[in-house]
Protein backbone atom coordinates (compact mmCIF):
# COMPACT_ATOMS: atom_id res chain seq x y z
CA UNK A 1 0.00 0.00 0.00
CA UNK A 2 1.18 3.47 -1.29
CA UNK A 3 2.27 6.18 1.39
CA UNK A 4 0.48 9.47 0.57
CA UNK A 5 3.34 12.70 0.69
CA UNK A 6 2.28 15.91 0.44
CA UNK A 7 3.09 18.52 -1.83
CA UNK A 8 4.77 20.74 1.10
CA UNK A 9 6.98 17.65 1.98
CA UNK A 10 7.92 16.95 -0.94
CA UNK A 11 8.74 21.29 -0.96
CA UNK A 12 10.85 20.52 1.59
CA UNK A 13 12.46 17.42 0.39
CA UNK A 14 13.53 19.09 -2.52
CA UNK A 15 14.48 22.73 -1.50
CA UNK A 16 15.81 22.02 1.45
CA UNK A 17 12.85 24.22 3.56
CA UNK A 18 13.13 23.83 7.36
CA UNK A 19 9.30 23.28 8.37
CA UNK A 20 7.95 25.46 10.29
CA UNK A 21 8.47 25.13 14.50
CA UNK A 22 5.66 23.69 16.41
CA UNK A 23 4.43 26.19 19.31
CA UNK A 24 6.06 26.46 22.40
CA UNK A 25 5.22 24.43 25.28
CA UNK A 26 7.69 23.89 28.29
CA UNK A 27 9.58 20.36 27.52
CA UNK A 28 10.71 20.39 31.46
CA UNK A 29 9.43 22.03 34.60
CA UNK A 30 8.30 25.32 35.31
CA UNK A 31 9.66 26.82 38.01
CA UNK A 32 6.67 29.68 39.58
CA UNK A 33 8.90 32.31 41.79
CA UNK A 34 6.87 34.17 44.07
CA UNK A 35 8.58 37.42 45.33
CA UNK A 36 7.48 37.24 48.56
CA UNK A 37 7.51 34.86 51.59
CA UNK A 38 5.52 31.61 52.31
CA UNK A 39 1.58 31.95 53.01
CA UNK A 40 1.41 35.77 52.04
CA UNK A 41 -1.21 37.28 48.89
CA UNK A 42 1.73 37.14 46.71
CA UNK A 43 2.24 33.14 47.37
CA UNK A 44 -1.24 32.29 47.64
CA UNK A 45 -1.53 33.75 44.25
CA UNK A 46 0.97 31.76 42.31
CA UNK A 47 -0.41 28.37 44.28
CA UNK A 48 -3.41 28.37 43.54
CA UNK A 49 -2.88 29.45 40.14
CA UNK A 50 -0.19 26.37 40.20
CA UNK A 51 -3.39 24.03 41.65
CA UNK A 52 -5.76 24.71 38.96
CA UNK A 53 -3.20 24.63 36.40
CA UNK A 54 -2.79 20.76 37.62
CA UNK A 55 -6.75 20.12 38.37
CA UNK A 56 -7.67 21.01 34.30
CA UNK A 57 -3.83 19.71 33.27
CA UNK A 58 -3.28 23.00 31.22
CA UNK A 59 0.13 22.33 30.49
CA UNK A 60 1.92 19.36 30.53
CA UNK A 61 5.17 20.18 32.50
CA UNK A 62 4.84 19.84 36.26
CA UNK A 63 5.15 23.06 38.16
CA UNK A 64 6.99 24.35 41.07
CA UNK A 65 7.01 26.92 43.29
CA UNK A 66 9.81 28.39 45.11
CA UNK A 67 9.68 31.56 47.45
CA UNK A 68 12.45 34.47 46.82
CA UNK A 69 11.04 37.53 48.40
CA UNK A 70 13.71 39.36 50.24
CA UNK A 71 14.50 43.28 49.57
CA UNK A 72 10.57 43.82 49.48
CA UNK A 73 10.39 41.13 46.09
CA UNK A 74 13.65 42.10 44.13
CA UNK A 75 15.28 38.90 45.36
CA UNK A 76 12.62 37.03 43.36
CA UNK A 77 12.84 39.29 40.42
CA UNK A 78 16.39 39.44 40.21
CA UNK A 79 16.70 35.70 40.08
CA UNK A 80 14.02 35.36 37.32
CA UNK A 81 15.70 38.22 35.14
CA UNK A 82 19.03 36.06 35.85
CA UNK A 83 17.77 33.67 33.02
CA UNK A 84 17.16 35.93 30.22
CA UNK A 85 15.50 33.99 27.25
CA UNK A 86 14.86 30.94 29.92
CA UNK A 87 11.07 29.85 29.01
CA UNK A 88 10.80 28.11 32.00
CA UNK A 89 11.06 30.43 34.74
CA UNK A 90 7.91 33.09 35.80
CA UNK A 91 7.70 35.31 38.49
CA UNK A 92 5.04 36.23 40.63
CA UNK A 93 4.33 39.48 42.27
CA UNK A 94 2.48 42.57 41.63
CA UNK A 95 3.10 45.89 40.71
CA UNK A 96 6.41 45.85 42.66
CA UNK A 97 8.22 44.23 39.28
CA UNK A 98 8.47 47.51 37.96
CA UNK A 99 8.16 49.76 40.67
CA UNK A 100 11.11 48.63 42.29
CA UNK A 101 13.74 49.72 40.44
CA UNK A 102 12.09 53.00 40.03
CA UNK A 103 11.71 53.72 43.77
CA UNK A 104 15.08 51.64 45.02
CA UNK A 105 18.42 50.79 43.78
CA UNK A 106 18.18 47.22 42.78
CA UNK A 107 20.50 45.40 40.61
CA UNK A 108 17.23 44.63 37.83
CA UNK A 109 15.73 46.79 35.67
CA UNK A 110 12.06 46.63 34.15
CA UNK A 111 13.24 45.90 31.02
CA UNK A 112 14.64 42.66 32.04
CA UNK A 113 11.46 40.98 32.43
CA UNK A 114 8.78 40.70 30.20
CA UNK A 115 4.74 41.17 30.76
CA UNK A 116 2.68 37.66 30.35
CA UNK A 117 -0.44 39.11 32.54
CA UNK A 118 -2.49 40.62 35.39
CA UNK A 119 -4.89 38.36 36.70
CA UNK A 120 -6.65 39.91 39.71
CA UNK A 121 -6.63 43.80 40.85
CA UNK A 122 -6.57 43.91 44.86
CA UNK A 123 -8.09 46.91 45.93
CA UNK A 124 -7.55 49.18 48.96
CA UNK A 125 -9.62 50.41 51.77
CA UNK A 126 -9.48 53.28 54.50
CA UNK A 127 -9.44 51.57 57.92
CA UNK A 128 -10.03 53.12 61.67
CA UNK A 129 -10.58 50.83 64.79
CA UNK A 130 -13.70 49.85 65.79
CA UNK A 131 -13.89 52.37 68.72
CA UNK A 132 -13.67 55.27 66.61
CA UNK A 133 -15.75 57.75 65.96
CA UNK A 134 -15.63 58.83 62.58
CA UNK A 135 -18.32 58.10 60.30
CA UNK A 136 -17.40 59.03 57.26
CA UNK A 137 -13.65 59.23 55.16
CA UNK A 138 -14.60 63.22 55.22
CA UNK A 139 -14.95 63.24 59.20
CA UNK A 140 -11.40 61.55 59.28
CA UNK A 141 -9.84 63.76 56.57
CA UNK A 142 -11.41 66.88 58.52
CA UNK A 143 -9.20 65.32 61.76
CA UNK A 144 -6.27 64.40 59.45
CA UNK A 145 -6.36 67.80 58.85
CA UNK A 146 -5.29 69.09 62.08
CA UNK A 147 -2.18 66.67 61.95
CA UNK A 148 -1.30 63.97 64.58
CA UNK A 149 -2.46 60.81 62.78
CA UNK A 150 -0.90 57.98 62.37
CA UNK A 151 -1.67 55.67 59.47
CA UNK A 152 0.37 52.46 59.52
CA UNK A 153 1.17 50.18 56.20
CA UNK A 154 3.58 47.53 54.77
CA UNK A 155 7.29 48.54 53.91
CA UNK A 156 8.53 51.68 53.45
CA UNK A 157 7.61 53.75 49.87
CA UNK A 158 5.82 50.94 48.97
CA UNK A 159 1.99 50.34 48.04
CA UNK A 160 0.81 51.89 51.50
CA UNK A 161 3.27 54.58 51.94
CA UNK A 162 2.56 56.01 48.33
CA UNK A 163 -1.48 55.92 48.85
CA UNK A 164 -0.74 57.81 52.03
CA UNK A 165 0.86 60.25 49.95
CA UNK A 166 -1.66 60.91 47.73
CA UNK A 167 -4.57 61.26 50.09
CA UNK A 168 -2.52 64.18 52.11
CA UNK A 169 -1.91 65.74 48.45
CA UNK A 170 -5.35 65.59 47.49
CA UNK A 171 -7.33 66.20 51.04
CA UNK A 172 -4.45 68.86 52.49
CA UNK A 173 -4.14 66.22 55.32
CA UNK A 174 -0.95 65.72 57.54
CA UNK A 175 -1.24 61.66 58.20
CA UNK A 176 1.96 60.58 59.24
CA UNK A 177 2.86 57.14 58.29
CA UNK A 178 4.38 54.26 59.93
CA UNK A 179 6.02 51.40 58.30
CA UNK A 180 5.37 48.11 59.43
CA UNK A 181 6.85 45.08 58.04
CA UNK A 182 3.52 43.57 56.64
CA UNK A 183 -0.52 44.26 56.39
CA UNK A 184 -0.90 41.74 58.76
CA UNK A 185 1.13 43.87 61.53
CA UNK A 186 -0.21 47.04 60.19
CA UNK A 187 -3.80 45.14 60.85
CA UNK A 188 -2.76 44.12 64.61
CA UNK A 189 -1.89 47.44 65.41
CA UNK A 190 -4.62 49.21 63.78
CA UNK A 191 -7.46 46.51 66.29
CA UNK A 192 -4.97 47.91 69.22
CA UNK A 193 -5.32 51.16 68.56
CA UNK A 194 -1.45 51.60 68.17
CA UNK A 195 -2.22 53.83 65.16
CA UNK A 196 -5.37 55.49 63.99
CA UNK A 197 -5.65 54.29 60.48
CA UNK A 198 -4.42 51.41 57.61
CA UNK A 199 -4.90 51.73 53.81
CA UNK A 200 -4.63 47.84 54.09
CA UNK A 201 -6.72 45.13 51.30
CA UNK A 202 -9.58 43.21 52.08
CA UNK A 203 -8.21 40.26 53.14
CA UNK A 204 -6.00 41.99 55.43
CA UNK A 205 -8.21 43.30 57.70
CA UNK A 206 -11.61 40.82 57.23
CA UNK A 207 -10.82 39.12 60.92
CA UNK A 208 -10.84 42.48 62.70
CA UNK A 209 -13.95 43.71 61.05
CA UNK A 210 -15.76 40.46 61.56
CA UNK A 211 -14.58 40.67 64.90
CA UNK A 212 -15.64 44.69 65.11
CA UNK A 213 -12.01 45.47 66.21
CA UNK A 214 -11.90 48.00 63.37
CA UNK A 215 -14.32 49.34 60.51
CA UNK A 216 -13.72 50.56 56.83
CA UNK A 217 -14.67 54.18 55.97
CA UNK A 218 -14.12 54.15 52.42
CA UNK A 219 -12.47 51.58 49.29
CA UNK A 220 -9.98 53.48 47.13
CA UNK A 221 -11.94 52.21 43.45
CA UNK A 222 -13.97 53.75 41.02
CA UNK A 223 -17.15 51.81 41.74
CA UNK A 224 -18.06 50.04 44.78
CA UNK A 225 -17.07 46.30 45.65
CA UNK A 226 -19.29 43.81 44.12
CA UNK A 227 -19.18 40.78 46.59
CA UNK A 228 -22.08 40.52 48.60
CA UNK A 229 -20.91 38.26 51.41
CA UNK A 230 -21.62 39.87 54.91
CA UNK A 231 -18.95 40.14 56.85
CA UNK A 232 -20.42 41.99 60.10
CA UNK A 233 -23.99 41.13 60.59
CA UNK A 234 -26.08 42.96 57.31
CA UNK A 235 -22.79 44.54 56.23
CA UNK A 236 -20.63 43.50 53.43
CA UNK A 237 -18.06 44.07 51.35
CA UNK A 238 -20.43 45.89 48.83
CA UNK A 239 -21.47 48.67 51.68
CA UNK A 240 -18.32 50.18 51.67
CA UNK A 241 -18.44 53.42 49.53
CA UNK A 242 -15.92 54.81 47.53
CA UNK A 243 -13.84 56.80 48.65
CA UNK A 244 -14.31 59.35 45.74
CA UNK A 245 -17.89 59.76 47.35
CA UNK A 246 -16.73 59.40 50.92
CA UNK A 247 -14.82 62.79 50.82
CA UNK A 248 -11.40 61.42 49.40
CA UNK A 249 -10.76 62.51 46.02
CA UNK A 250 -9.43 59.53 44.76
CA UNK A 251 -10.74 57.45 41.78
CA UNK A 252 -8.95 54.45 41.91
CA UNK A 253 -6.10 53.26 43.48
CA UNK A 254 -5.21 48.76 43.21
CA UNK A 255 -2.70 46.76 43.20
CA UNK A 256 -2.21 44.91 40.12
CA UNK A 257 -1.36 40.58 40.69
CA UNK A 258 1.26 40.03 37.59
CA UNK A 259 3.18 37.43 36.47
CA UNK A 260 6.38 38.15 34.67
CA UNK A 261 9.13 36.00 32.44
CA UNK A 262 12.89 37.03 31.86
CA UNK A 263 13.74 39.20 28.72
CA UNK A 264 14.56 37.14 25.84
CA UNK A 265 12.18 35.10 25.69
CA UNK A 266 10.56 34.44 22.16
CA UNK A 267 6.90 35.66 21.41
CA UNK A 268 5.46 32.34 21.06
CA UNK A 269 6.58 32.06 24.64
CA UNK A 270 4.78 34.81 26.14
CA UNK A 271 1.47 33.87 24.31
CA UNK A 272 1.08 30.23 25.78
CA UNK A 273 1.78 31.18 28.82
CA UNK A 274 -0.81 34.44 28.32
CA UNK A 275 -3.09 31.99 27.26
CA UNK A 276 -2.77 29.29 29.61
CA UNK A 277 -3.31 31.95 32.24
CA UNK A 278 -6.47 33.04 31.07
CA UNK A 279 -7.87 29.85 31.02
CA UNK A 280 -7.25 29.66 34.36
CA UNK A 281 -9.20 33.18 35.16
CA UNK A 282 -11.86 31.86 33.18
CA UNK A 283 -12.05 28.57 36.04
CA UNK A 284 -14.80 28.54 39.14
CA UNK A 285 -11.75 28.09 41.58
CA UNK A 286 -10.29 31.23 40.02
CA UNK A 287 -13.90 33.04 41.22
CA UNK A 288 -13.66 31.64 44.37
CA UNK A 289 -10.21 32.80 45.03
CA UNK A 290 -11.55 36.26 43.91
CA UNK A 291 -14.36 36.07 46.35
CA UNK A 292 -12.24 34.55 49.22
CA UNK A 293 -9.65 37.55 48.95
CA UNK A 294 -11.88 39.93 47.81
CA UNK A 295 -9.91 40.91 45.09
CA UNK A 296 -11.45 42.04 41.74
CA UNK A 297 -10.97 40.32 38.24
CA UNK A 298 -8.69 42.15 36.19
CA UNK A 299 -7.18 39.41 33.36
CA UNK A 300 -4.83 42.09 31.07
CA UNK A 301 -2.15 40.84 28.71
CA UNK A 302 -0.72 41.76 25.62
CA UNK A 303 -1.13 45.68 24.76
CA UNK A 304 -3.62 46.13 27.00
CA UNK A 305 -1.25 45.29 30.18
CA UNK A 306 1.74 47.18 28.93
CA UNK A 307 -0.45 49.71 28.27
CA UNK A 308 -1.94 49.41 32.01
CA UNK A 309 1.73 49.48 33.32
CA UNK A 310 2.71 52.42 31.76
CA UNK A 311 -0.09 54.03 33.30
CA UNK A 312 0.53 53.03 36.96
CA UNK A 313 4.23 53.46 36.60
CA UNK A 314 3.32 57.17 35.54
CA UNK A 315 1.33 58.21 38.41
CA UNK A 316 3.26 56.52 40.89
CA UNK A 317 6.67 58.10 39.39
CA UNK A 318 5.03 61.66 40.36
CA UNK A 319 4.13 60.73 43.87
CA UNK A 320 7.90 59.51 44.05
CA UNK A 321 9.37 62.21 42.67
CA UNK A 322 7.13 64.67 44.64
CA UNK A 323 8.09 62.97 48.35
CA UNK A 324 11.81 62.74 46.60
CA UNK A 325 11.36 58.68 47.18
CA UNK A 326 12.93 58.55 43.48
CA UNK A 327 16.19 56.09 43.15
CA UNK A 328 19.62 58.07 42.60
Amino acid sequence: MKKSVSIACIMVAAFGLAAPAAAFEPNRPVEFVVTAGPGGGTDIFARTIQAIIAKYELMKAPVVVTNKGSAGGAEGFVYTAGYKGDAHKLAFGTNNAYLLPVRAKVPYKAEDLTPIAALASDEFVLWVNGKADYATAADFVAKAKEGGLKIGGSQSKDVDQILTSMVNDATGAKINYIPFKSGGEAAVQLAGEHIDANVNNPSENAGQWQAGMVKPLCVFKSVKLTSEAKVVGDKGWSDIPTCKEAGIPIDNYSMPRTVWLPAGVEPDVVQFYADVLRKVSETPEWAKYLADTSQSPAYLSGDDFKAAIEMDGAAVSEVLKREGWLAN
